[in-house]
């Protein structure tokens, strides 16, 4: 019985050693080099990148006009893409063969890119935006159907506050696709007024008074010259155009106390300001 087992016993162990190769020893031994060199592939080459992210961002600092912003979209981007070309690096070291995930990884991103395009888009707007810079913090911008002041440019989106302090996120795709209007991107802006007489008017009186008005107004830069010219004589009115320059900040504070001085001014001064009659004609004779 006990030779029985002992017979049973040398089967089942020459089975299983048969099993185990005879350089077992050395296949471990490569293994834990080839884990060990890629541990350092890994380490080395993380701290690498953190070196080479952080002497970008150094040298991008020092770039005259340079957005931080897309500082940092440019430092994330090297870091990413390093950290993908030392990841597979390692793996190589392991024996892993790469070829497969460079495939993998270039469906994923063509996926992704699909899905995601839209917003790639946007992103793409955004820094566009950020490199040329058609518009910054604190503008006021006519865009995508909008309007009000830029309160933050970001890589997908630009958020305005219109003057009735309602924050509107707005797709920086929808922003470069049309014409973008900045307001008050230079220092002084011209204020185009329209002011009609009536034909019974003294043309010479109505000129001298605007003058008068325009000259009263401290706001208004005479130095860059002033307009005031008949331009049209219309059916009920002959027009004169009214153009004078401001400081952007006093554009609307001057627009608004001109046409209000200009009525006030004209009732004292008894040149009339004639409106259209033919519709009270019109509704006289119903």
């Amino acid at each position: 019985m006990e030779k029985d087992l002992e017979k049973n016993i040398d089967v089942i162990t020459k089975d299983i050693t048969s099993y185990i190769p005879h350089n077992i020893v050395e296949i471990v031994s490569g293994y834990a080099f080839s884990l060990v060199m890629a541990l350092l592939v890994f380490i080395i080459g993380k701290w690498a990148v953190h070196k080479i992210v952080s002497l970008l961002g150094k040298v991008l600092r020092k770039v005259k006009g340079m957005d931080e912003t897309l500082i940092r979209f440019l430092e994330n981007i090297v870091y990413y893409a390093l950290m993908i070309v030392v990841l597979l690096t390692a793996l190589g070291k392991l024996g892993v063969e790469t070829t497969s995930f460079l495939a993998i990884l270039g469906a994923a991103g063509l996926a992704i890119g699909l899905a995601l395009k839209d917003s790639l888009g946007n992103f793409a707007s955004g820094v566009m935006i950020i490199l040329f810079k058609p518009f910054k913090v604190g503008d006021l911008v006519t865009a995508a159907g909008v309007t009000g002041t830029i309160t933050e440019v970001g890589i997908f989106n630009s958020i305005f506050l219109t003057g009735d302090n309602q924050k509107i996120i707005v797709p920086n795709g929808a922003i470069t696709k049309g014409s973008i209007t900045n307001v008050n991107a230079n220092d002084t802006r011209r204020i185009d007024l329209v002011v009609g007489i009536g034909y019974n008017d003294d043309i010479k009186k109505a000129k001298d008074v605007l003058n008068t008005i325009i000259k009263s107004n401290e706001k208004v830069l005479l130095d860059k010259g002033t307009t005031v010219a008949v331009s049209e004589l219309a059916d009920y009115s002959v027009n004169f155009v009214v153009r004078v320059w401001v400081n952007t900040p006093d554009y609307w504070d001057v627009k608004f106390a001109l046409t209000e001085n200009i009525k006030i001014t004209f009732d004292k001064e008894g040149i009339s300001i004639p409106y259209p009659q033919q519709d009270v004609h019109h509704y006289n004779k119903i």
